[in-house]
């Protein structure tokens, strides 16, 4: 098979492949660093919530469930994930398709948290989709700017291998540090300080959503000649300066949506 032909098939798996924000690395980083930051009061909400299951382990079960074969995980779930905002459009103006999508699920699940009518089920399930929405939302390439399904058409040769610039961020920076879950949340925990939680501490989507659209527009590396094209013909060359330039970017996000997490499951059970 030549090069061109691989590269192609390559990257038609990669693209039928859902989008995982993170990955579950990302997200249990977020989710410990969210629970590390909480008040007392959200703590024994959550814990009446999920009983023994950390935020951690909740973390990841909107991306586990996906292959559940049930209409919900099928199909009402699968926007819940993402956002669309087209460069030049602002939060407050982006139109939400009819399916919904990941700021309108948020909107959902946090009232389905404040109903006192709702099932303990419902509510368990609300909070783990709000812990996973709200770390979606601040990887870059989940507020996509609706042209190629989030950066996921955007075909990279990343350190020779095949697959897309979504994947790179989901999980490609990440896994390229080798560290397990618990001592990379260590690693960034050290690097937040004070004025860094003082900062980020922002329970407002939009803020969020508008981050991520700007560095979204940063990110996408240069195409042409010798650098590809970014098609699975012609894979865009990234690799080490690319990973360089961008990695601090990543872990300065999943530390942010780990804040910004506490900040908002705080602002929910303080009620309106």
């Amino acid at each position: 098979m030549t090069r061109q032909l691989f590269a192609a098939a390559l990257a038609s798996l990669c693209l039928a492949a859902p989008a995982h924000a993170w990955g579950p690395i990302g997200h249990r980083i977020s989710a410990q660093i969210a629970e590390d930051n909480v008040s007392g009061k959200t703590r024994a909400e959550i814990a009446e919530i999920l009983g023994h299951e950390s935020l951690r382990e909740a973390s990841t079960r909107p991306d586990e469930e996906r292959s559940n074969p049930s209409p919900f995980w099928q199909e009402t779930a699968s926007p819940f994930h993402y956002v669309t905002l087209p460069p030049g459009t602002d939060v407050e103006h982006m139109a939400h398709p009819p399916e919904g999508d990941a700021l309108t699920a948020l909107e959902s699940f946090t009232a389905t948290l404040r109903d006192d009518a709702a099932t303990p089920e419902d509510k368990a399930a609300a909070l783990r989709f709000i812990v996973h929405i709200v770390s979606d939302l601040h990887q870059p390439l989940h507020a996509g700017n609706g042209t190629d399904r989030g950066g996921n058409d955007m075909i990279v040769d990343w350190f020779d291998n095949t697959t897309n610039l979504h994947w790179v961020w989901d999980e490609g920076m990440i896994l390229r540090q080798q560290l397990p879950a618990g001592e990379y949340t260590a690693r960034l925990e050290r690097r937040i300080g004070p004025q860094q939680v003082i900062a980020w501490w922002d329970a407002d989507p939009a803020t969020w959503v508008s981050e991520s659209a700007i560095l979204r527009d940063r990110i996408y590396p240069e195409t042409g000649g010798e650098l590809g094209e970014g098609t699975p013909e012609s894979p865009a060359m990234i690799g080490y300066r690319y990973h360089w330039t961008w990695m601090a970017t990543a872990e300065e996000r999943l530390a942010q949506s780990g804040i910004r997490l506490a900040a908002y499951l705080d602002w929910v059970f303080a009620g309106e």
